[in-house]
């Protein structure tokens, strides 16, 4: 979880699954205070049923993949992307990753943004937290600044 070193400033010293987790930190943002909430999700099958209660009124999704492991770079498309669109289409998503060792190459990783159509890829590590402020930035722009929706085209197919 990126979310409790992001707030504690301290990364956990053993990893504990999470079940549901929750954080909250007050930020700068233009010289302007923003508290910042951030709710950690379980990513385990078990929770599947129960993780898309956490979704309504969220602002912002971020969503992590490890570099070190391509089965959780392809839940992104596989499973992660499609679960936040179903539940909420609108809501803008940053791509970020967890960064330690690199199978997953930075524009495999771009790809992946562009292709779900996130609002911006980013690499950050929450062991050294070298790049997380960012993360979280980006996603307070992501609210604050929404980059404009593209309409899509309509066709209309008769047969």
């Amino acid at each position: 979880s990126a979310g409790r070193p992001h707030t504690t400033k301290a990364f956990p010293g053993e990893y504990i699954p999470t079940v549901f987790d929750n954080y909250s930190a007050n930020v700068m943002v233009d010289g302007k205070p923003v508290n910042l909430g951030l709710w950690d999700t379980a990513g385990q099958e078990d929770y599947d049923r129960l993780r898309p209660l956490s979704y309504p009124q969220k602002d912002v999704f971020l969503i992590c993949f490890s570099l070190v492991s391509p089965a959780s770079f392809e839940n992104v498309h596989a499973k992660w992307y499609p679960e936040v669109r179903h539940h909420c289409p609108n809501t803008p998503i940053t791509l970020k990753l967890k960064k330690k060792l690199t199978p997953i190459t930075y524009p495999q990783g771009l790809a992946m943004a562009k292709e779900i159509g996130a609002v911006k890829y980013l690499e950050c590590s929450a062991l050294t937290q070298q790049g997380l402020k960012t993360v979280f930035d980006e996603a307070i722009w992501a609210v604050l600044c929404p980059p404009p929706v593209k309409k899509r085209k309509r066709k209309c197919l008769l047969l």
